[in-house]
């Protein structure tokens, strides 16, 4: 697809950053970025827990909990934020004293998602718990609540999704996205939450004396799992996200985390000591949740929960196996997509305002894949639906957004205007899941695609990349690449940077079919630089290309423990 290049605004630079190498600091003032201590990462400077709406009262649960060892129950959610959440609090309880805490993943093909009536029953028949704290879930769980409550179980809800107009009546809630909360970090992922839950309540127990006669577990040492649950669950990395993913990332590249990150980061082939925050994304993060997309998230939880190194590696190994064959089964579905589109007579230049798509065959668990990557090809609002089950008359979709298009708020928009159309839906701005009646299909694509016509400029449907502009020939090296290495972390919203420029072909190669490897030359620089493309559709490219213009990220490719600059290429454009 034809993608817009433009340059991002570049503020004025503050004073404060102009001991920065000079390129760096128009990177991050072009990110906001105006005062050192913003990149600095200190915790220290994190926002504070007490800040949270209805710390006291959580505390007061937990508290009572310990106290009394009552029976805790962890609610999780099927990805690998609800994995990393689920894992952290049972971590942390279990350090903390707690004698019974347990966890339950609900199996997103029998349950669904949240702490629904069902989940409950299943709970109170095989968990009998005391408590039930949810993580990831359970602001819009008022039915699965109320089960509880009639039950006599207690309920704190931990979580970050955006909230309805009527709260679950939970004894506790704590989500910096309900009202009137002042938490500064609206963009805060579940394990951030369930983190911050934990780490107040180690502080008040601290405070009442509970571990004078008990060891007392220093919560730095989840920071490792806070950061692969953040990154996977690609929320924006405002100040205080990128805090705990930097001290994350410190940690595993000094070794001190979890065996369950170090096996993942293994059978990934990925080097634990140089890691980086795409290597969360990209390599540990879809094996975690592999198994919550095609068998069972308790895999992954397990695998985080092990000590053992060989426990470790043998959960790890089943991760790698389930994520193999989820690709295998997205592969099929992306190529099914793409034929009914073209069935449809839809191509790059005659393209719906958004893309809806169901069929009987698809996979559940891997239709939020195939919305993205349907997102990504054609840049329009999309949403693939499977069924529920066989018997069932209910199909689930995935969505998948733009910038500019608020997905959740626009699928609330169809349900206010088509009352009956959706089951159940949530989520955030750029990601949502629903379910409709399967007669509901057409109705609900119709009406999905009205609203995104009503909402979406031309400048919103057109795919742009934004960039950080040329690089002078000199920056163009080894060192200014892993100085912005280490500059970040980079991820959503705080995105690494992008340059542009023209240079010379001096030579190509095609890898594995589908990656072009090529030589370049600078026209103002002599020596030879190497650049990547991945994932090429080989229908546009020629071996008569001269010269071609590159968005690029400058990248450090390491082997045999020697490092070399590389572009890895965003975009390219022959030019002769």
């Amino acid at each position: 697809m034809t993608k817009l290049i433009k340059q991002r605004p570049i503020p004025p630079i503050s004073d404060s950053l102009q001991h920065l190498h000079p390129v760096l600091a128009r990177v991050y003032a072009a990110r906001g970025i105006e005062h050192p201590q913003q990149v600095q990462h200190q915790l220290k400077t994190l926002a504070r827990p007490e800040q949270l709406l209805g710390m006291p009262q959580a505390l007061a649960l937990l508290t009572q909990a310990l106290q009394q060892q009552q029976r805790i129950l962890i609610v999780g959610d099927f990805d690998a934020d609800g994995a990393t959440s689920t894992s952290v609090v049972v971590l942390a309880l279990r350090a903390m004293g707690a004698n019974s805490v347990d966890y339950l993943v609900p199996n997103r093909f029998k349950f669904g998602y949240g702490l629904t009536p069902e989940i409950v029953e299943v709970a109170l028949n095989e968990k009998n718990p005391q408590l039930i704290i949810t993580v990831d879930n359970g602001i819009s769980s008022r039915e699965g609540v109320e089960r509880a409550k009639q039950a006599g179980v207690k309920v704190l809800i931990t979580d970050h999704h955006l909230t309805g107009k009527q709260l679950p009546d939970a004894d506790a809630i704590i989500n910096p996205n309900q009202a009137n909360c002042p938490f500064p970090s609206k963009s805060i992922a579940g394990v951030g939450v369930a983190f911050y839950v934990m780490a107040a309540l180690c502080t008040h127990l601290k405070s009442i004396g509970w571990f004078n006669n008990r060891p007392m577990p220093r919560m730095s040492d989840f920071l490792d799992i806070v950061a692969l649950g953040t990154v996977a669950d690609v929320v924006a990395l405002d100040d205080n996200n990128r805090i705990l993913v930097a001290q994350g990332l410190e940690r595993i590249r000094a070794g001190q985390c979890r065996e369950g990150i170090k096996a993942l980061l293994a059978v990934a082939k990925r080097e634990r000591e140089t890691i980086q925050a795409e290597d969360l994304a990209f390599a540990v993060a879809p094996r975690l949740n592999a198994a919550g997309r095609l068998d069972d998230m308790s895999h992954g939880i397990e695998c985080l929960l092990a000590d053992s190194p060989i426990l470790a590696q043998q959960y790890a190994q089943e991760l790698d196996d389930l994520n193999i064959e989820r690709r295998s089964i997205e592969g099929d579905m992306q190529q099914q997509a793409l034929a009914t589109m073209q069935q449809l007579n839809f191509n790059e230049e005659n393209l719906p305002p958004a893309i809806v798509l169901f069929d009987a065959s698809w996979h559940q668990g891997v239709i939020g894949i195939v919305a993205g990557r349907l997102k990504e090809k054609f840049h329009r609002p999309s949403i693939v639906f499977a069924p529920v089950d066989e018997q069932s008359d209910l199909i689930k979709g995935s969505a998948r957004s733009i910038n500019g298009i608020h997905i959740r708020d626009a699928i609330e928009l169809v349900t206010v205007r088509h009352a009956g159309l959706v089951s159940y839906f949530g989520g955030h701005a750029m990601a949502a899941g629903m379910t409709i009646p399967r007669a509901n299909f057409q109705a609900f694509q119709q009406a999905f695609s009205q609203v995104i016509a009503e909402q979406a400029t031309e400048e919103h449907l057109t795919a742009t990349i934004l960039t950080d502009g040329e690089l002078a020939a000199q920056d163009i090296n080894l060192e200014l690449a892993q100085l912005l290495r280490h500059s970040g972390p980079w991820g959503q919203a705080f995105p690494e940077p992008i340059f542009t420029g023209e240079f010379e072909l001096r030579d190509f190669a095609v890898l594995k079919e589908k990656h072009l490897k090529w030589l370049l030359k600078h026209p103002v620089m002599g020596e030879d630089l190497e650049a990547i493309a991945f994932n090429v559709d080989m229908r546009q490219w020629s071996a008569q290309t001269q010269r071609l213009f590159l968005a690029y990220r400058l990248d450090v490719n390491t082997f045999r423990n020697k490092s070399r600059l590389q572009l890895k290429v965003d975009y390219w454009r022959a030019l002769s």
